[in-house]
């Protein structure tokens, strides 16, 4: 069993949004998603600083590297932010519940 972990993703719509945190979750490769946003990020790309507007899901997982691909797989951006940040404790049931819902 693979340990929970928090994955963070932006992108550029309300829409792609909603549709990568629908197929994670339809796909069992999350538990939840939350979508946040619109959020401003500040970014350095192509050799010049951007500033835009994003909305940043907010995965709940056991499966880290299948949702890695998954999510770069179907991203609109050349190089997608997927960053995992390792649960190191919480509500255990809640916890299992991920675990359980992502196929971990």
């Amino acid at each position: 069993m693979s340990d929970p972990a928090v994955v963070l993703c932006t992108t550029d719509s309300a829409d792609e949004a909603e549709r990568l945190a629908r197929g994670l979750v339809e796909a069992h490769l999350a538990a939840c998603v939350q979508i946040v946003g619109p959020v401003r990020s500040v970014f350095r790309w192509e050799g010049a600083v951007s500033v835009e507007a994003e909305y940043q899901l907010v995965v709940k997982t056991a499966r880290v590297p299948e949702a890695t691909a998954w999510i770069v797989g179907n991203h609109s951006y050349d190089v997608p932010e997927v960053i995992a940040l390792p649960v190191t404790g919480g509500h255990e049931t809640y916890l299992t519940w991920v675990t359980d819902e992502s196929g971990g």
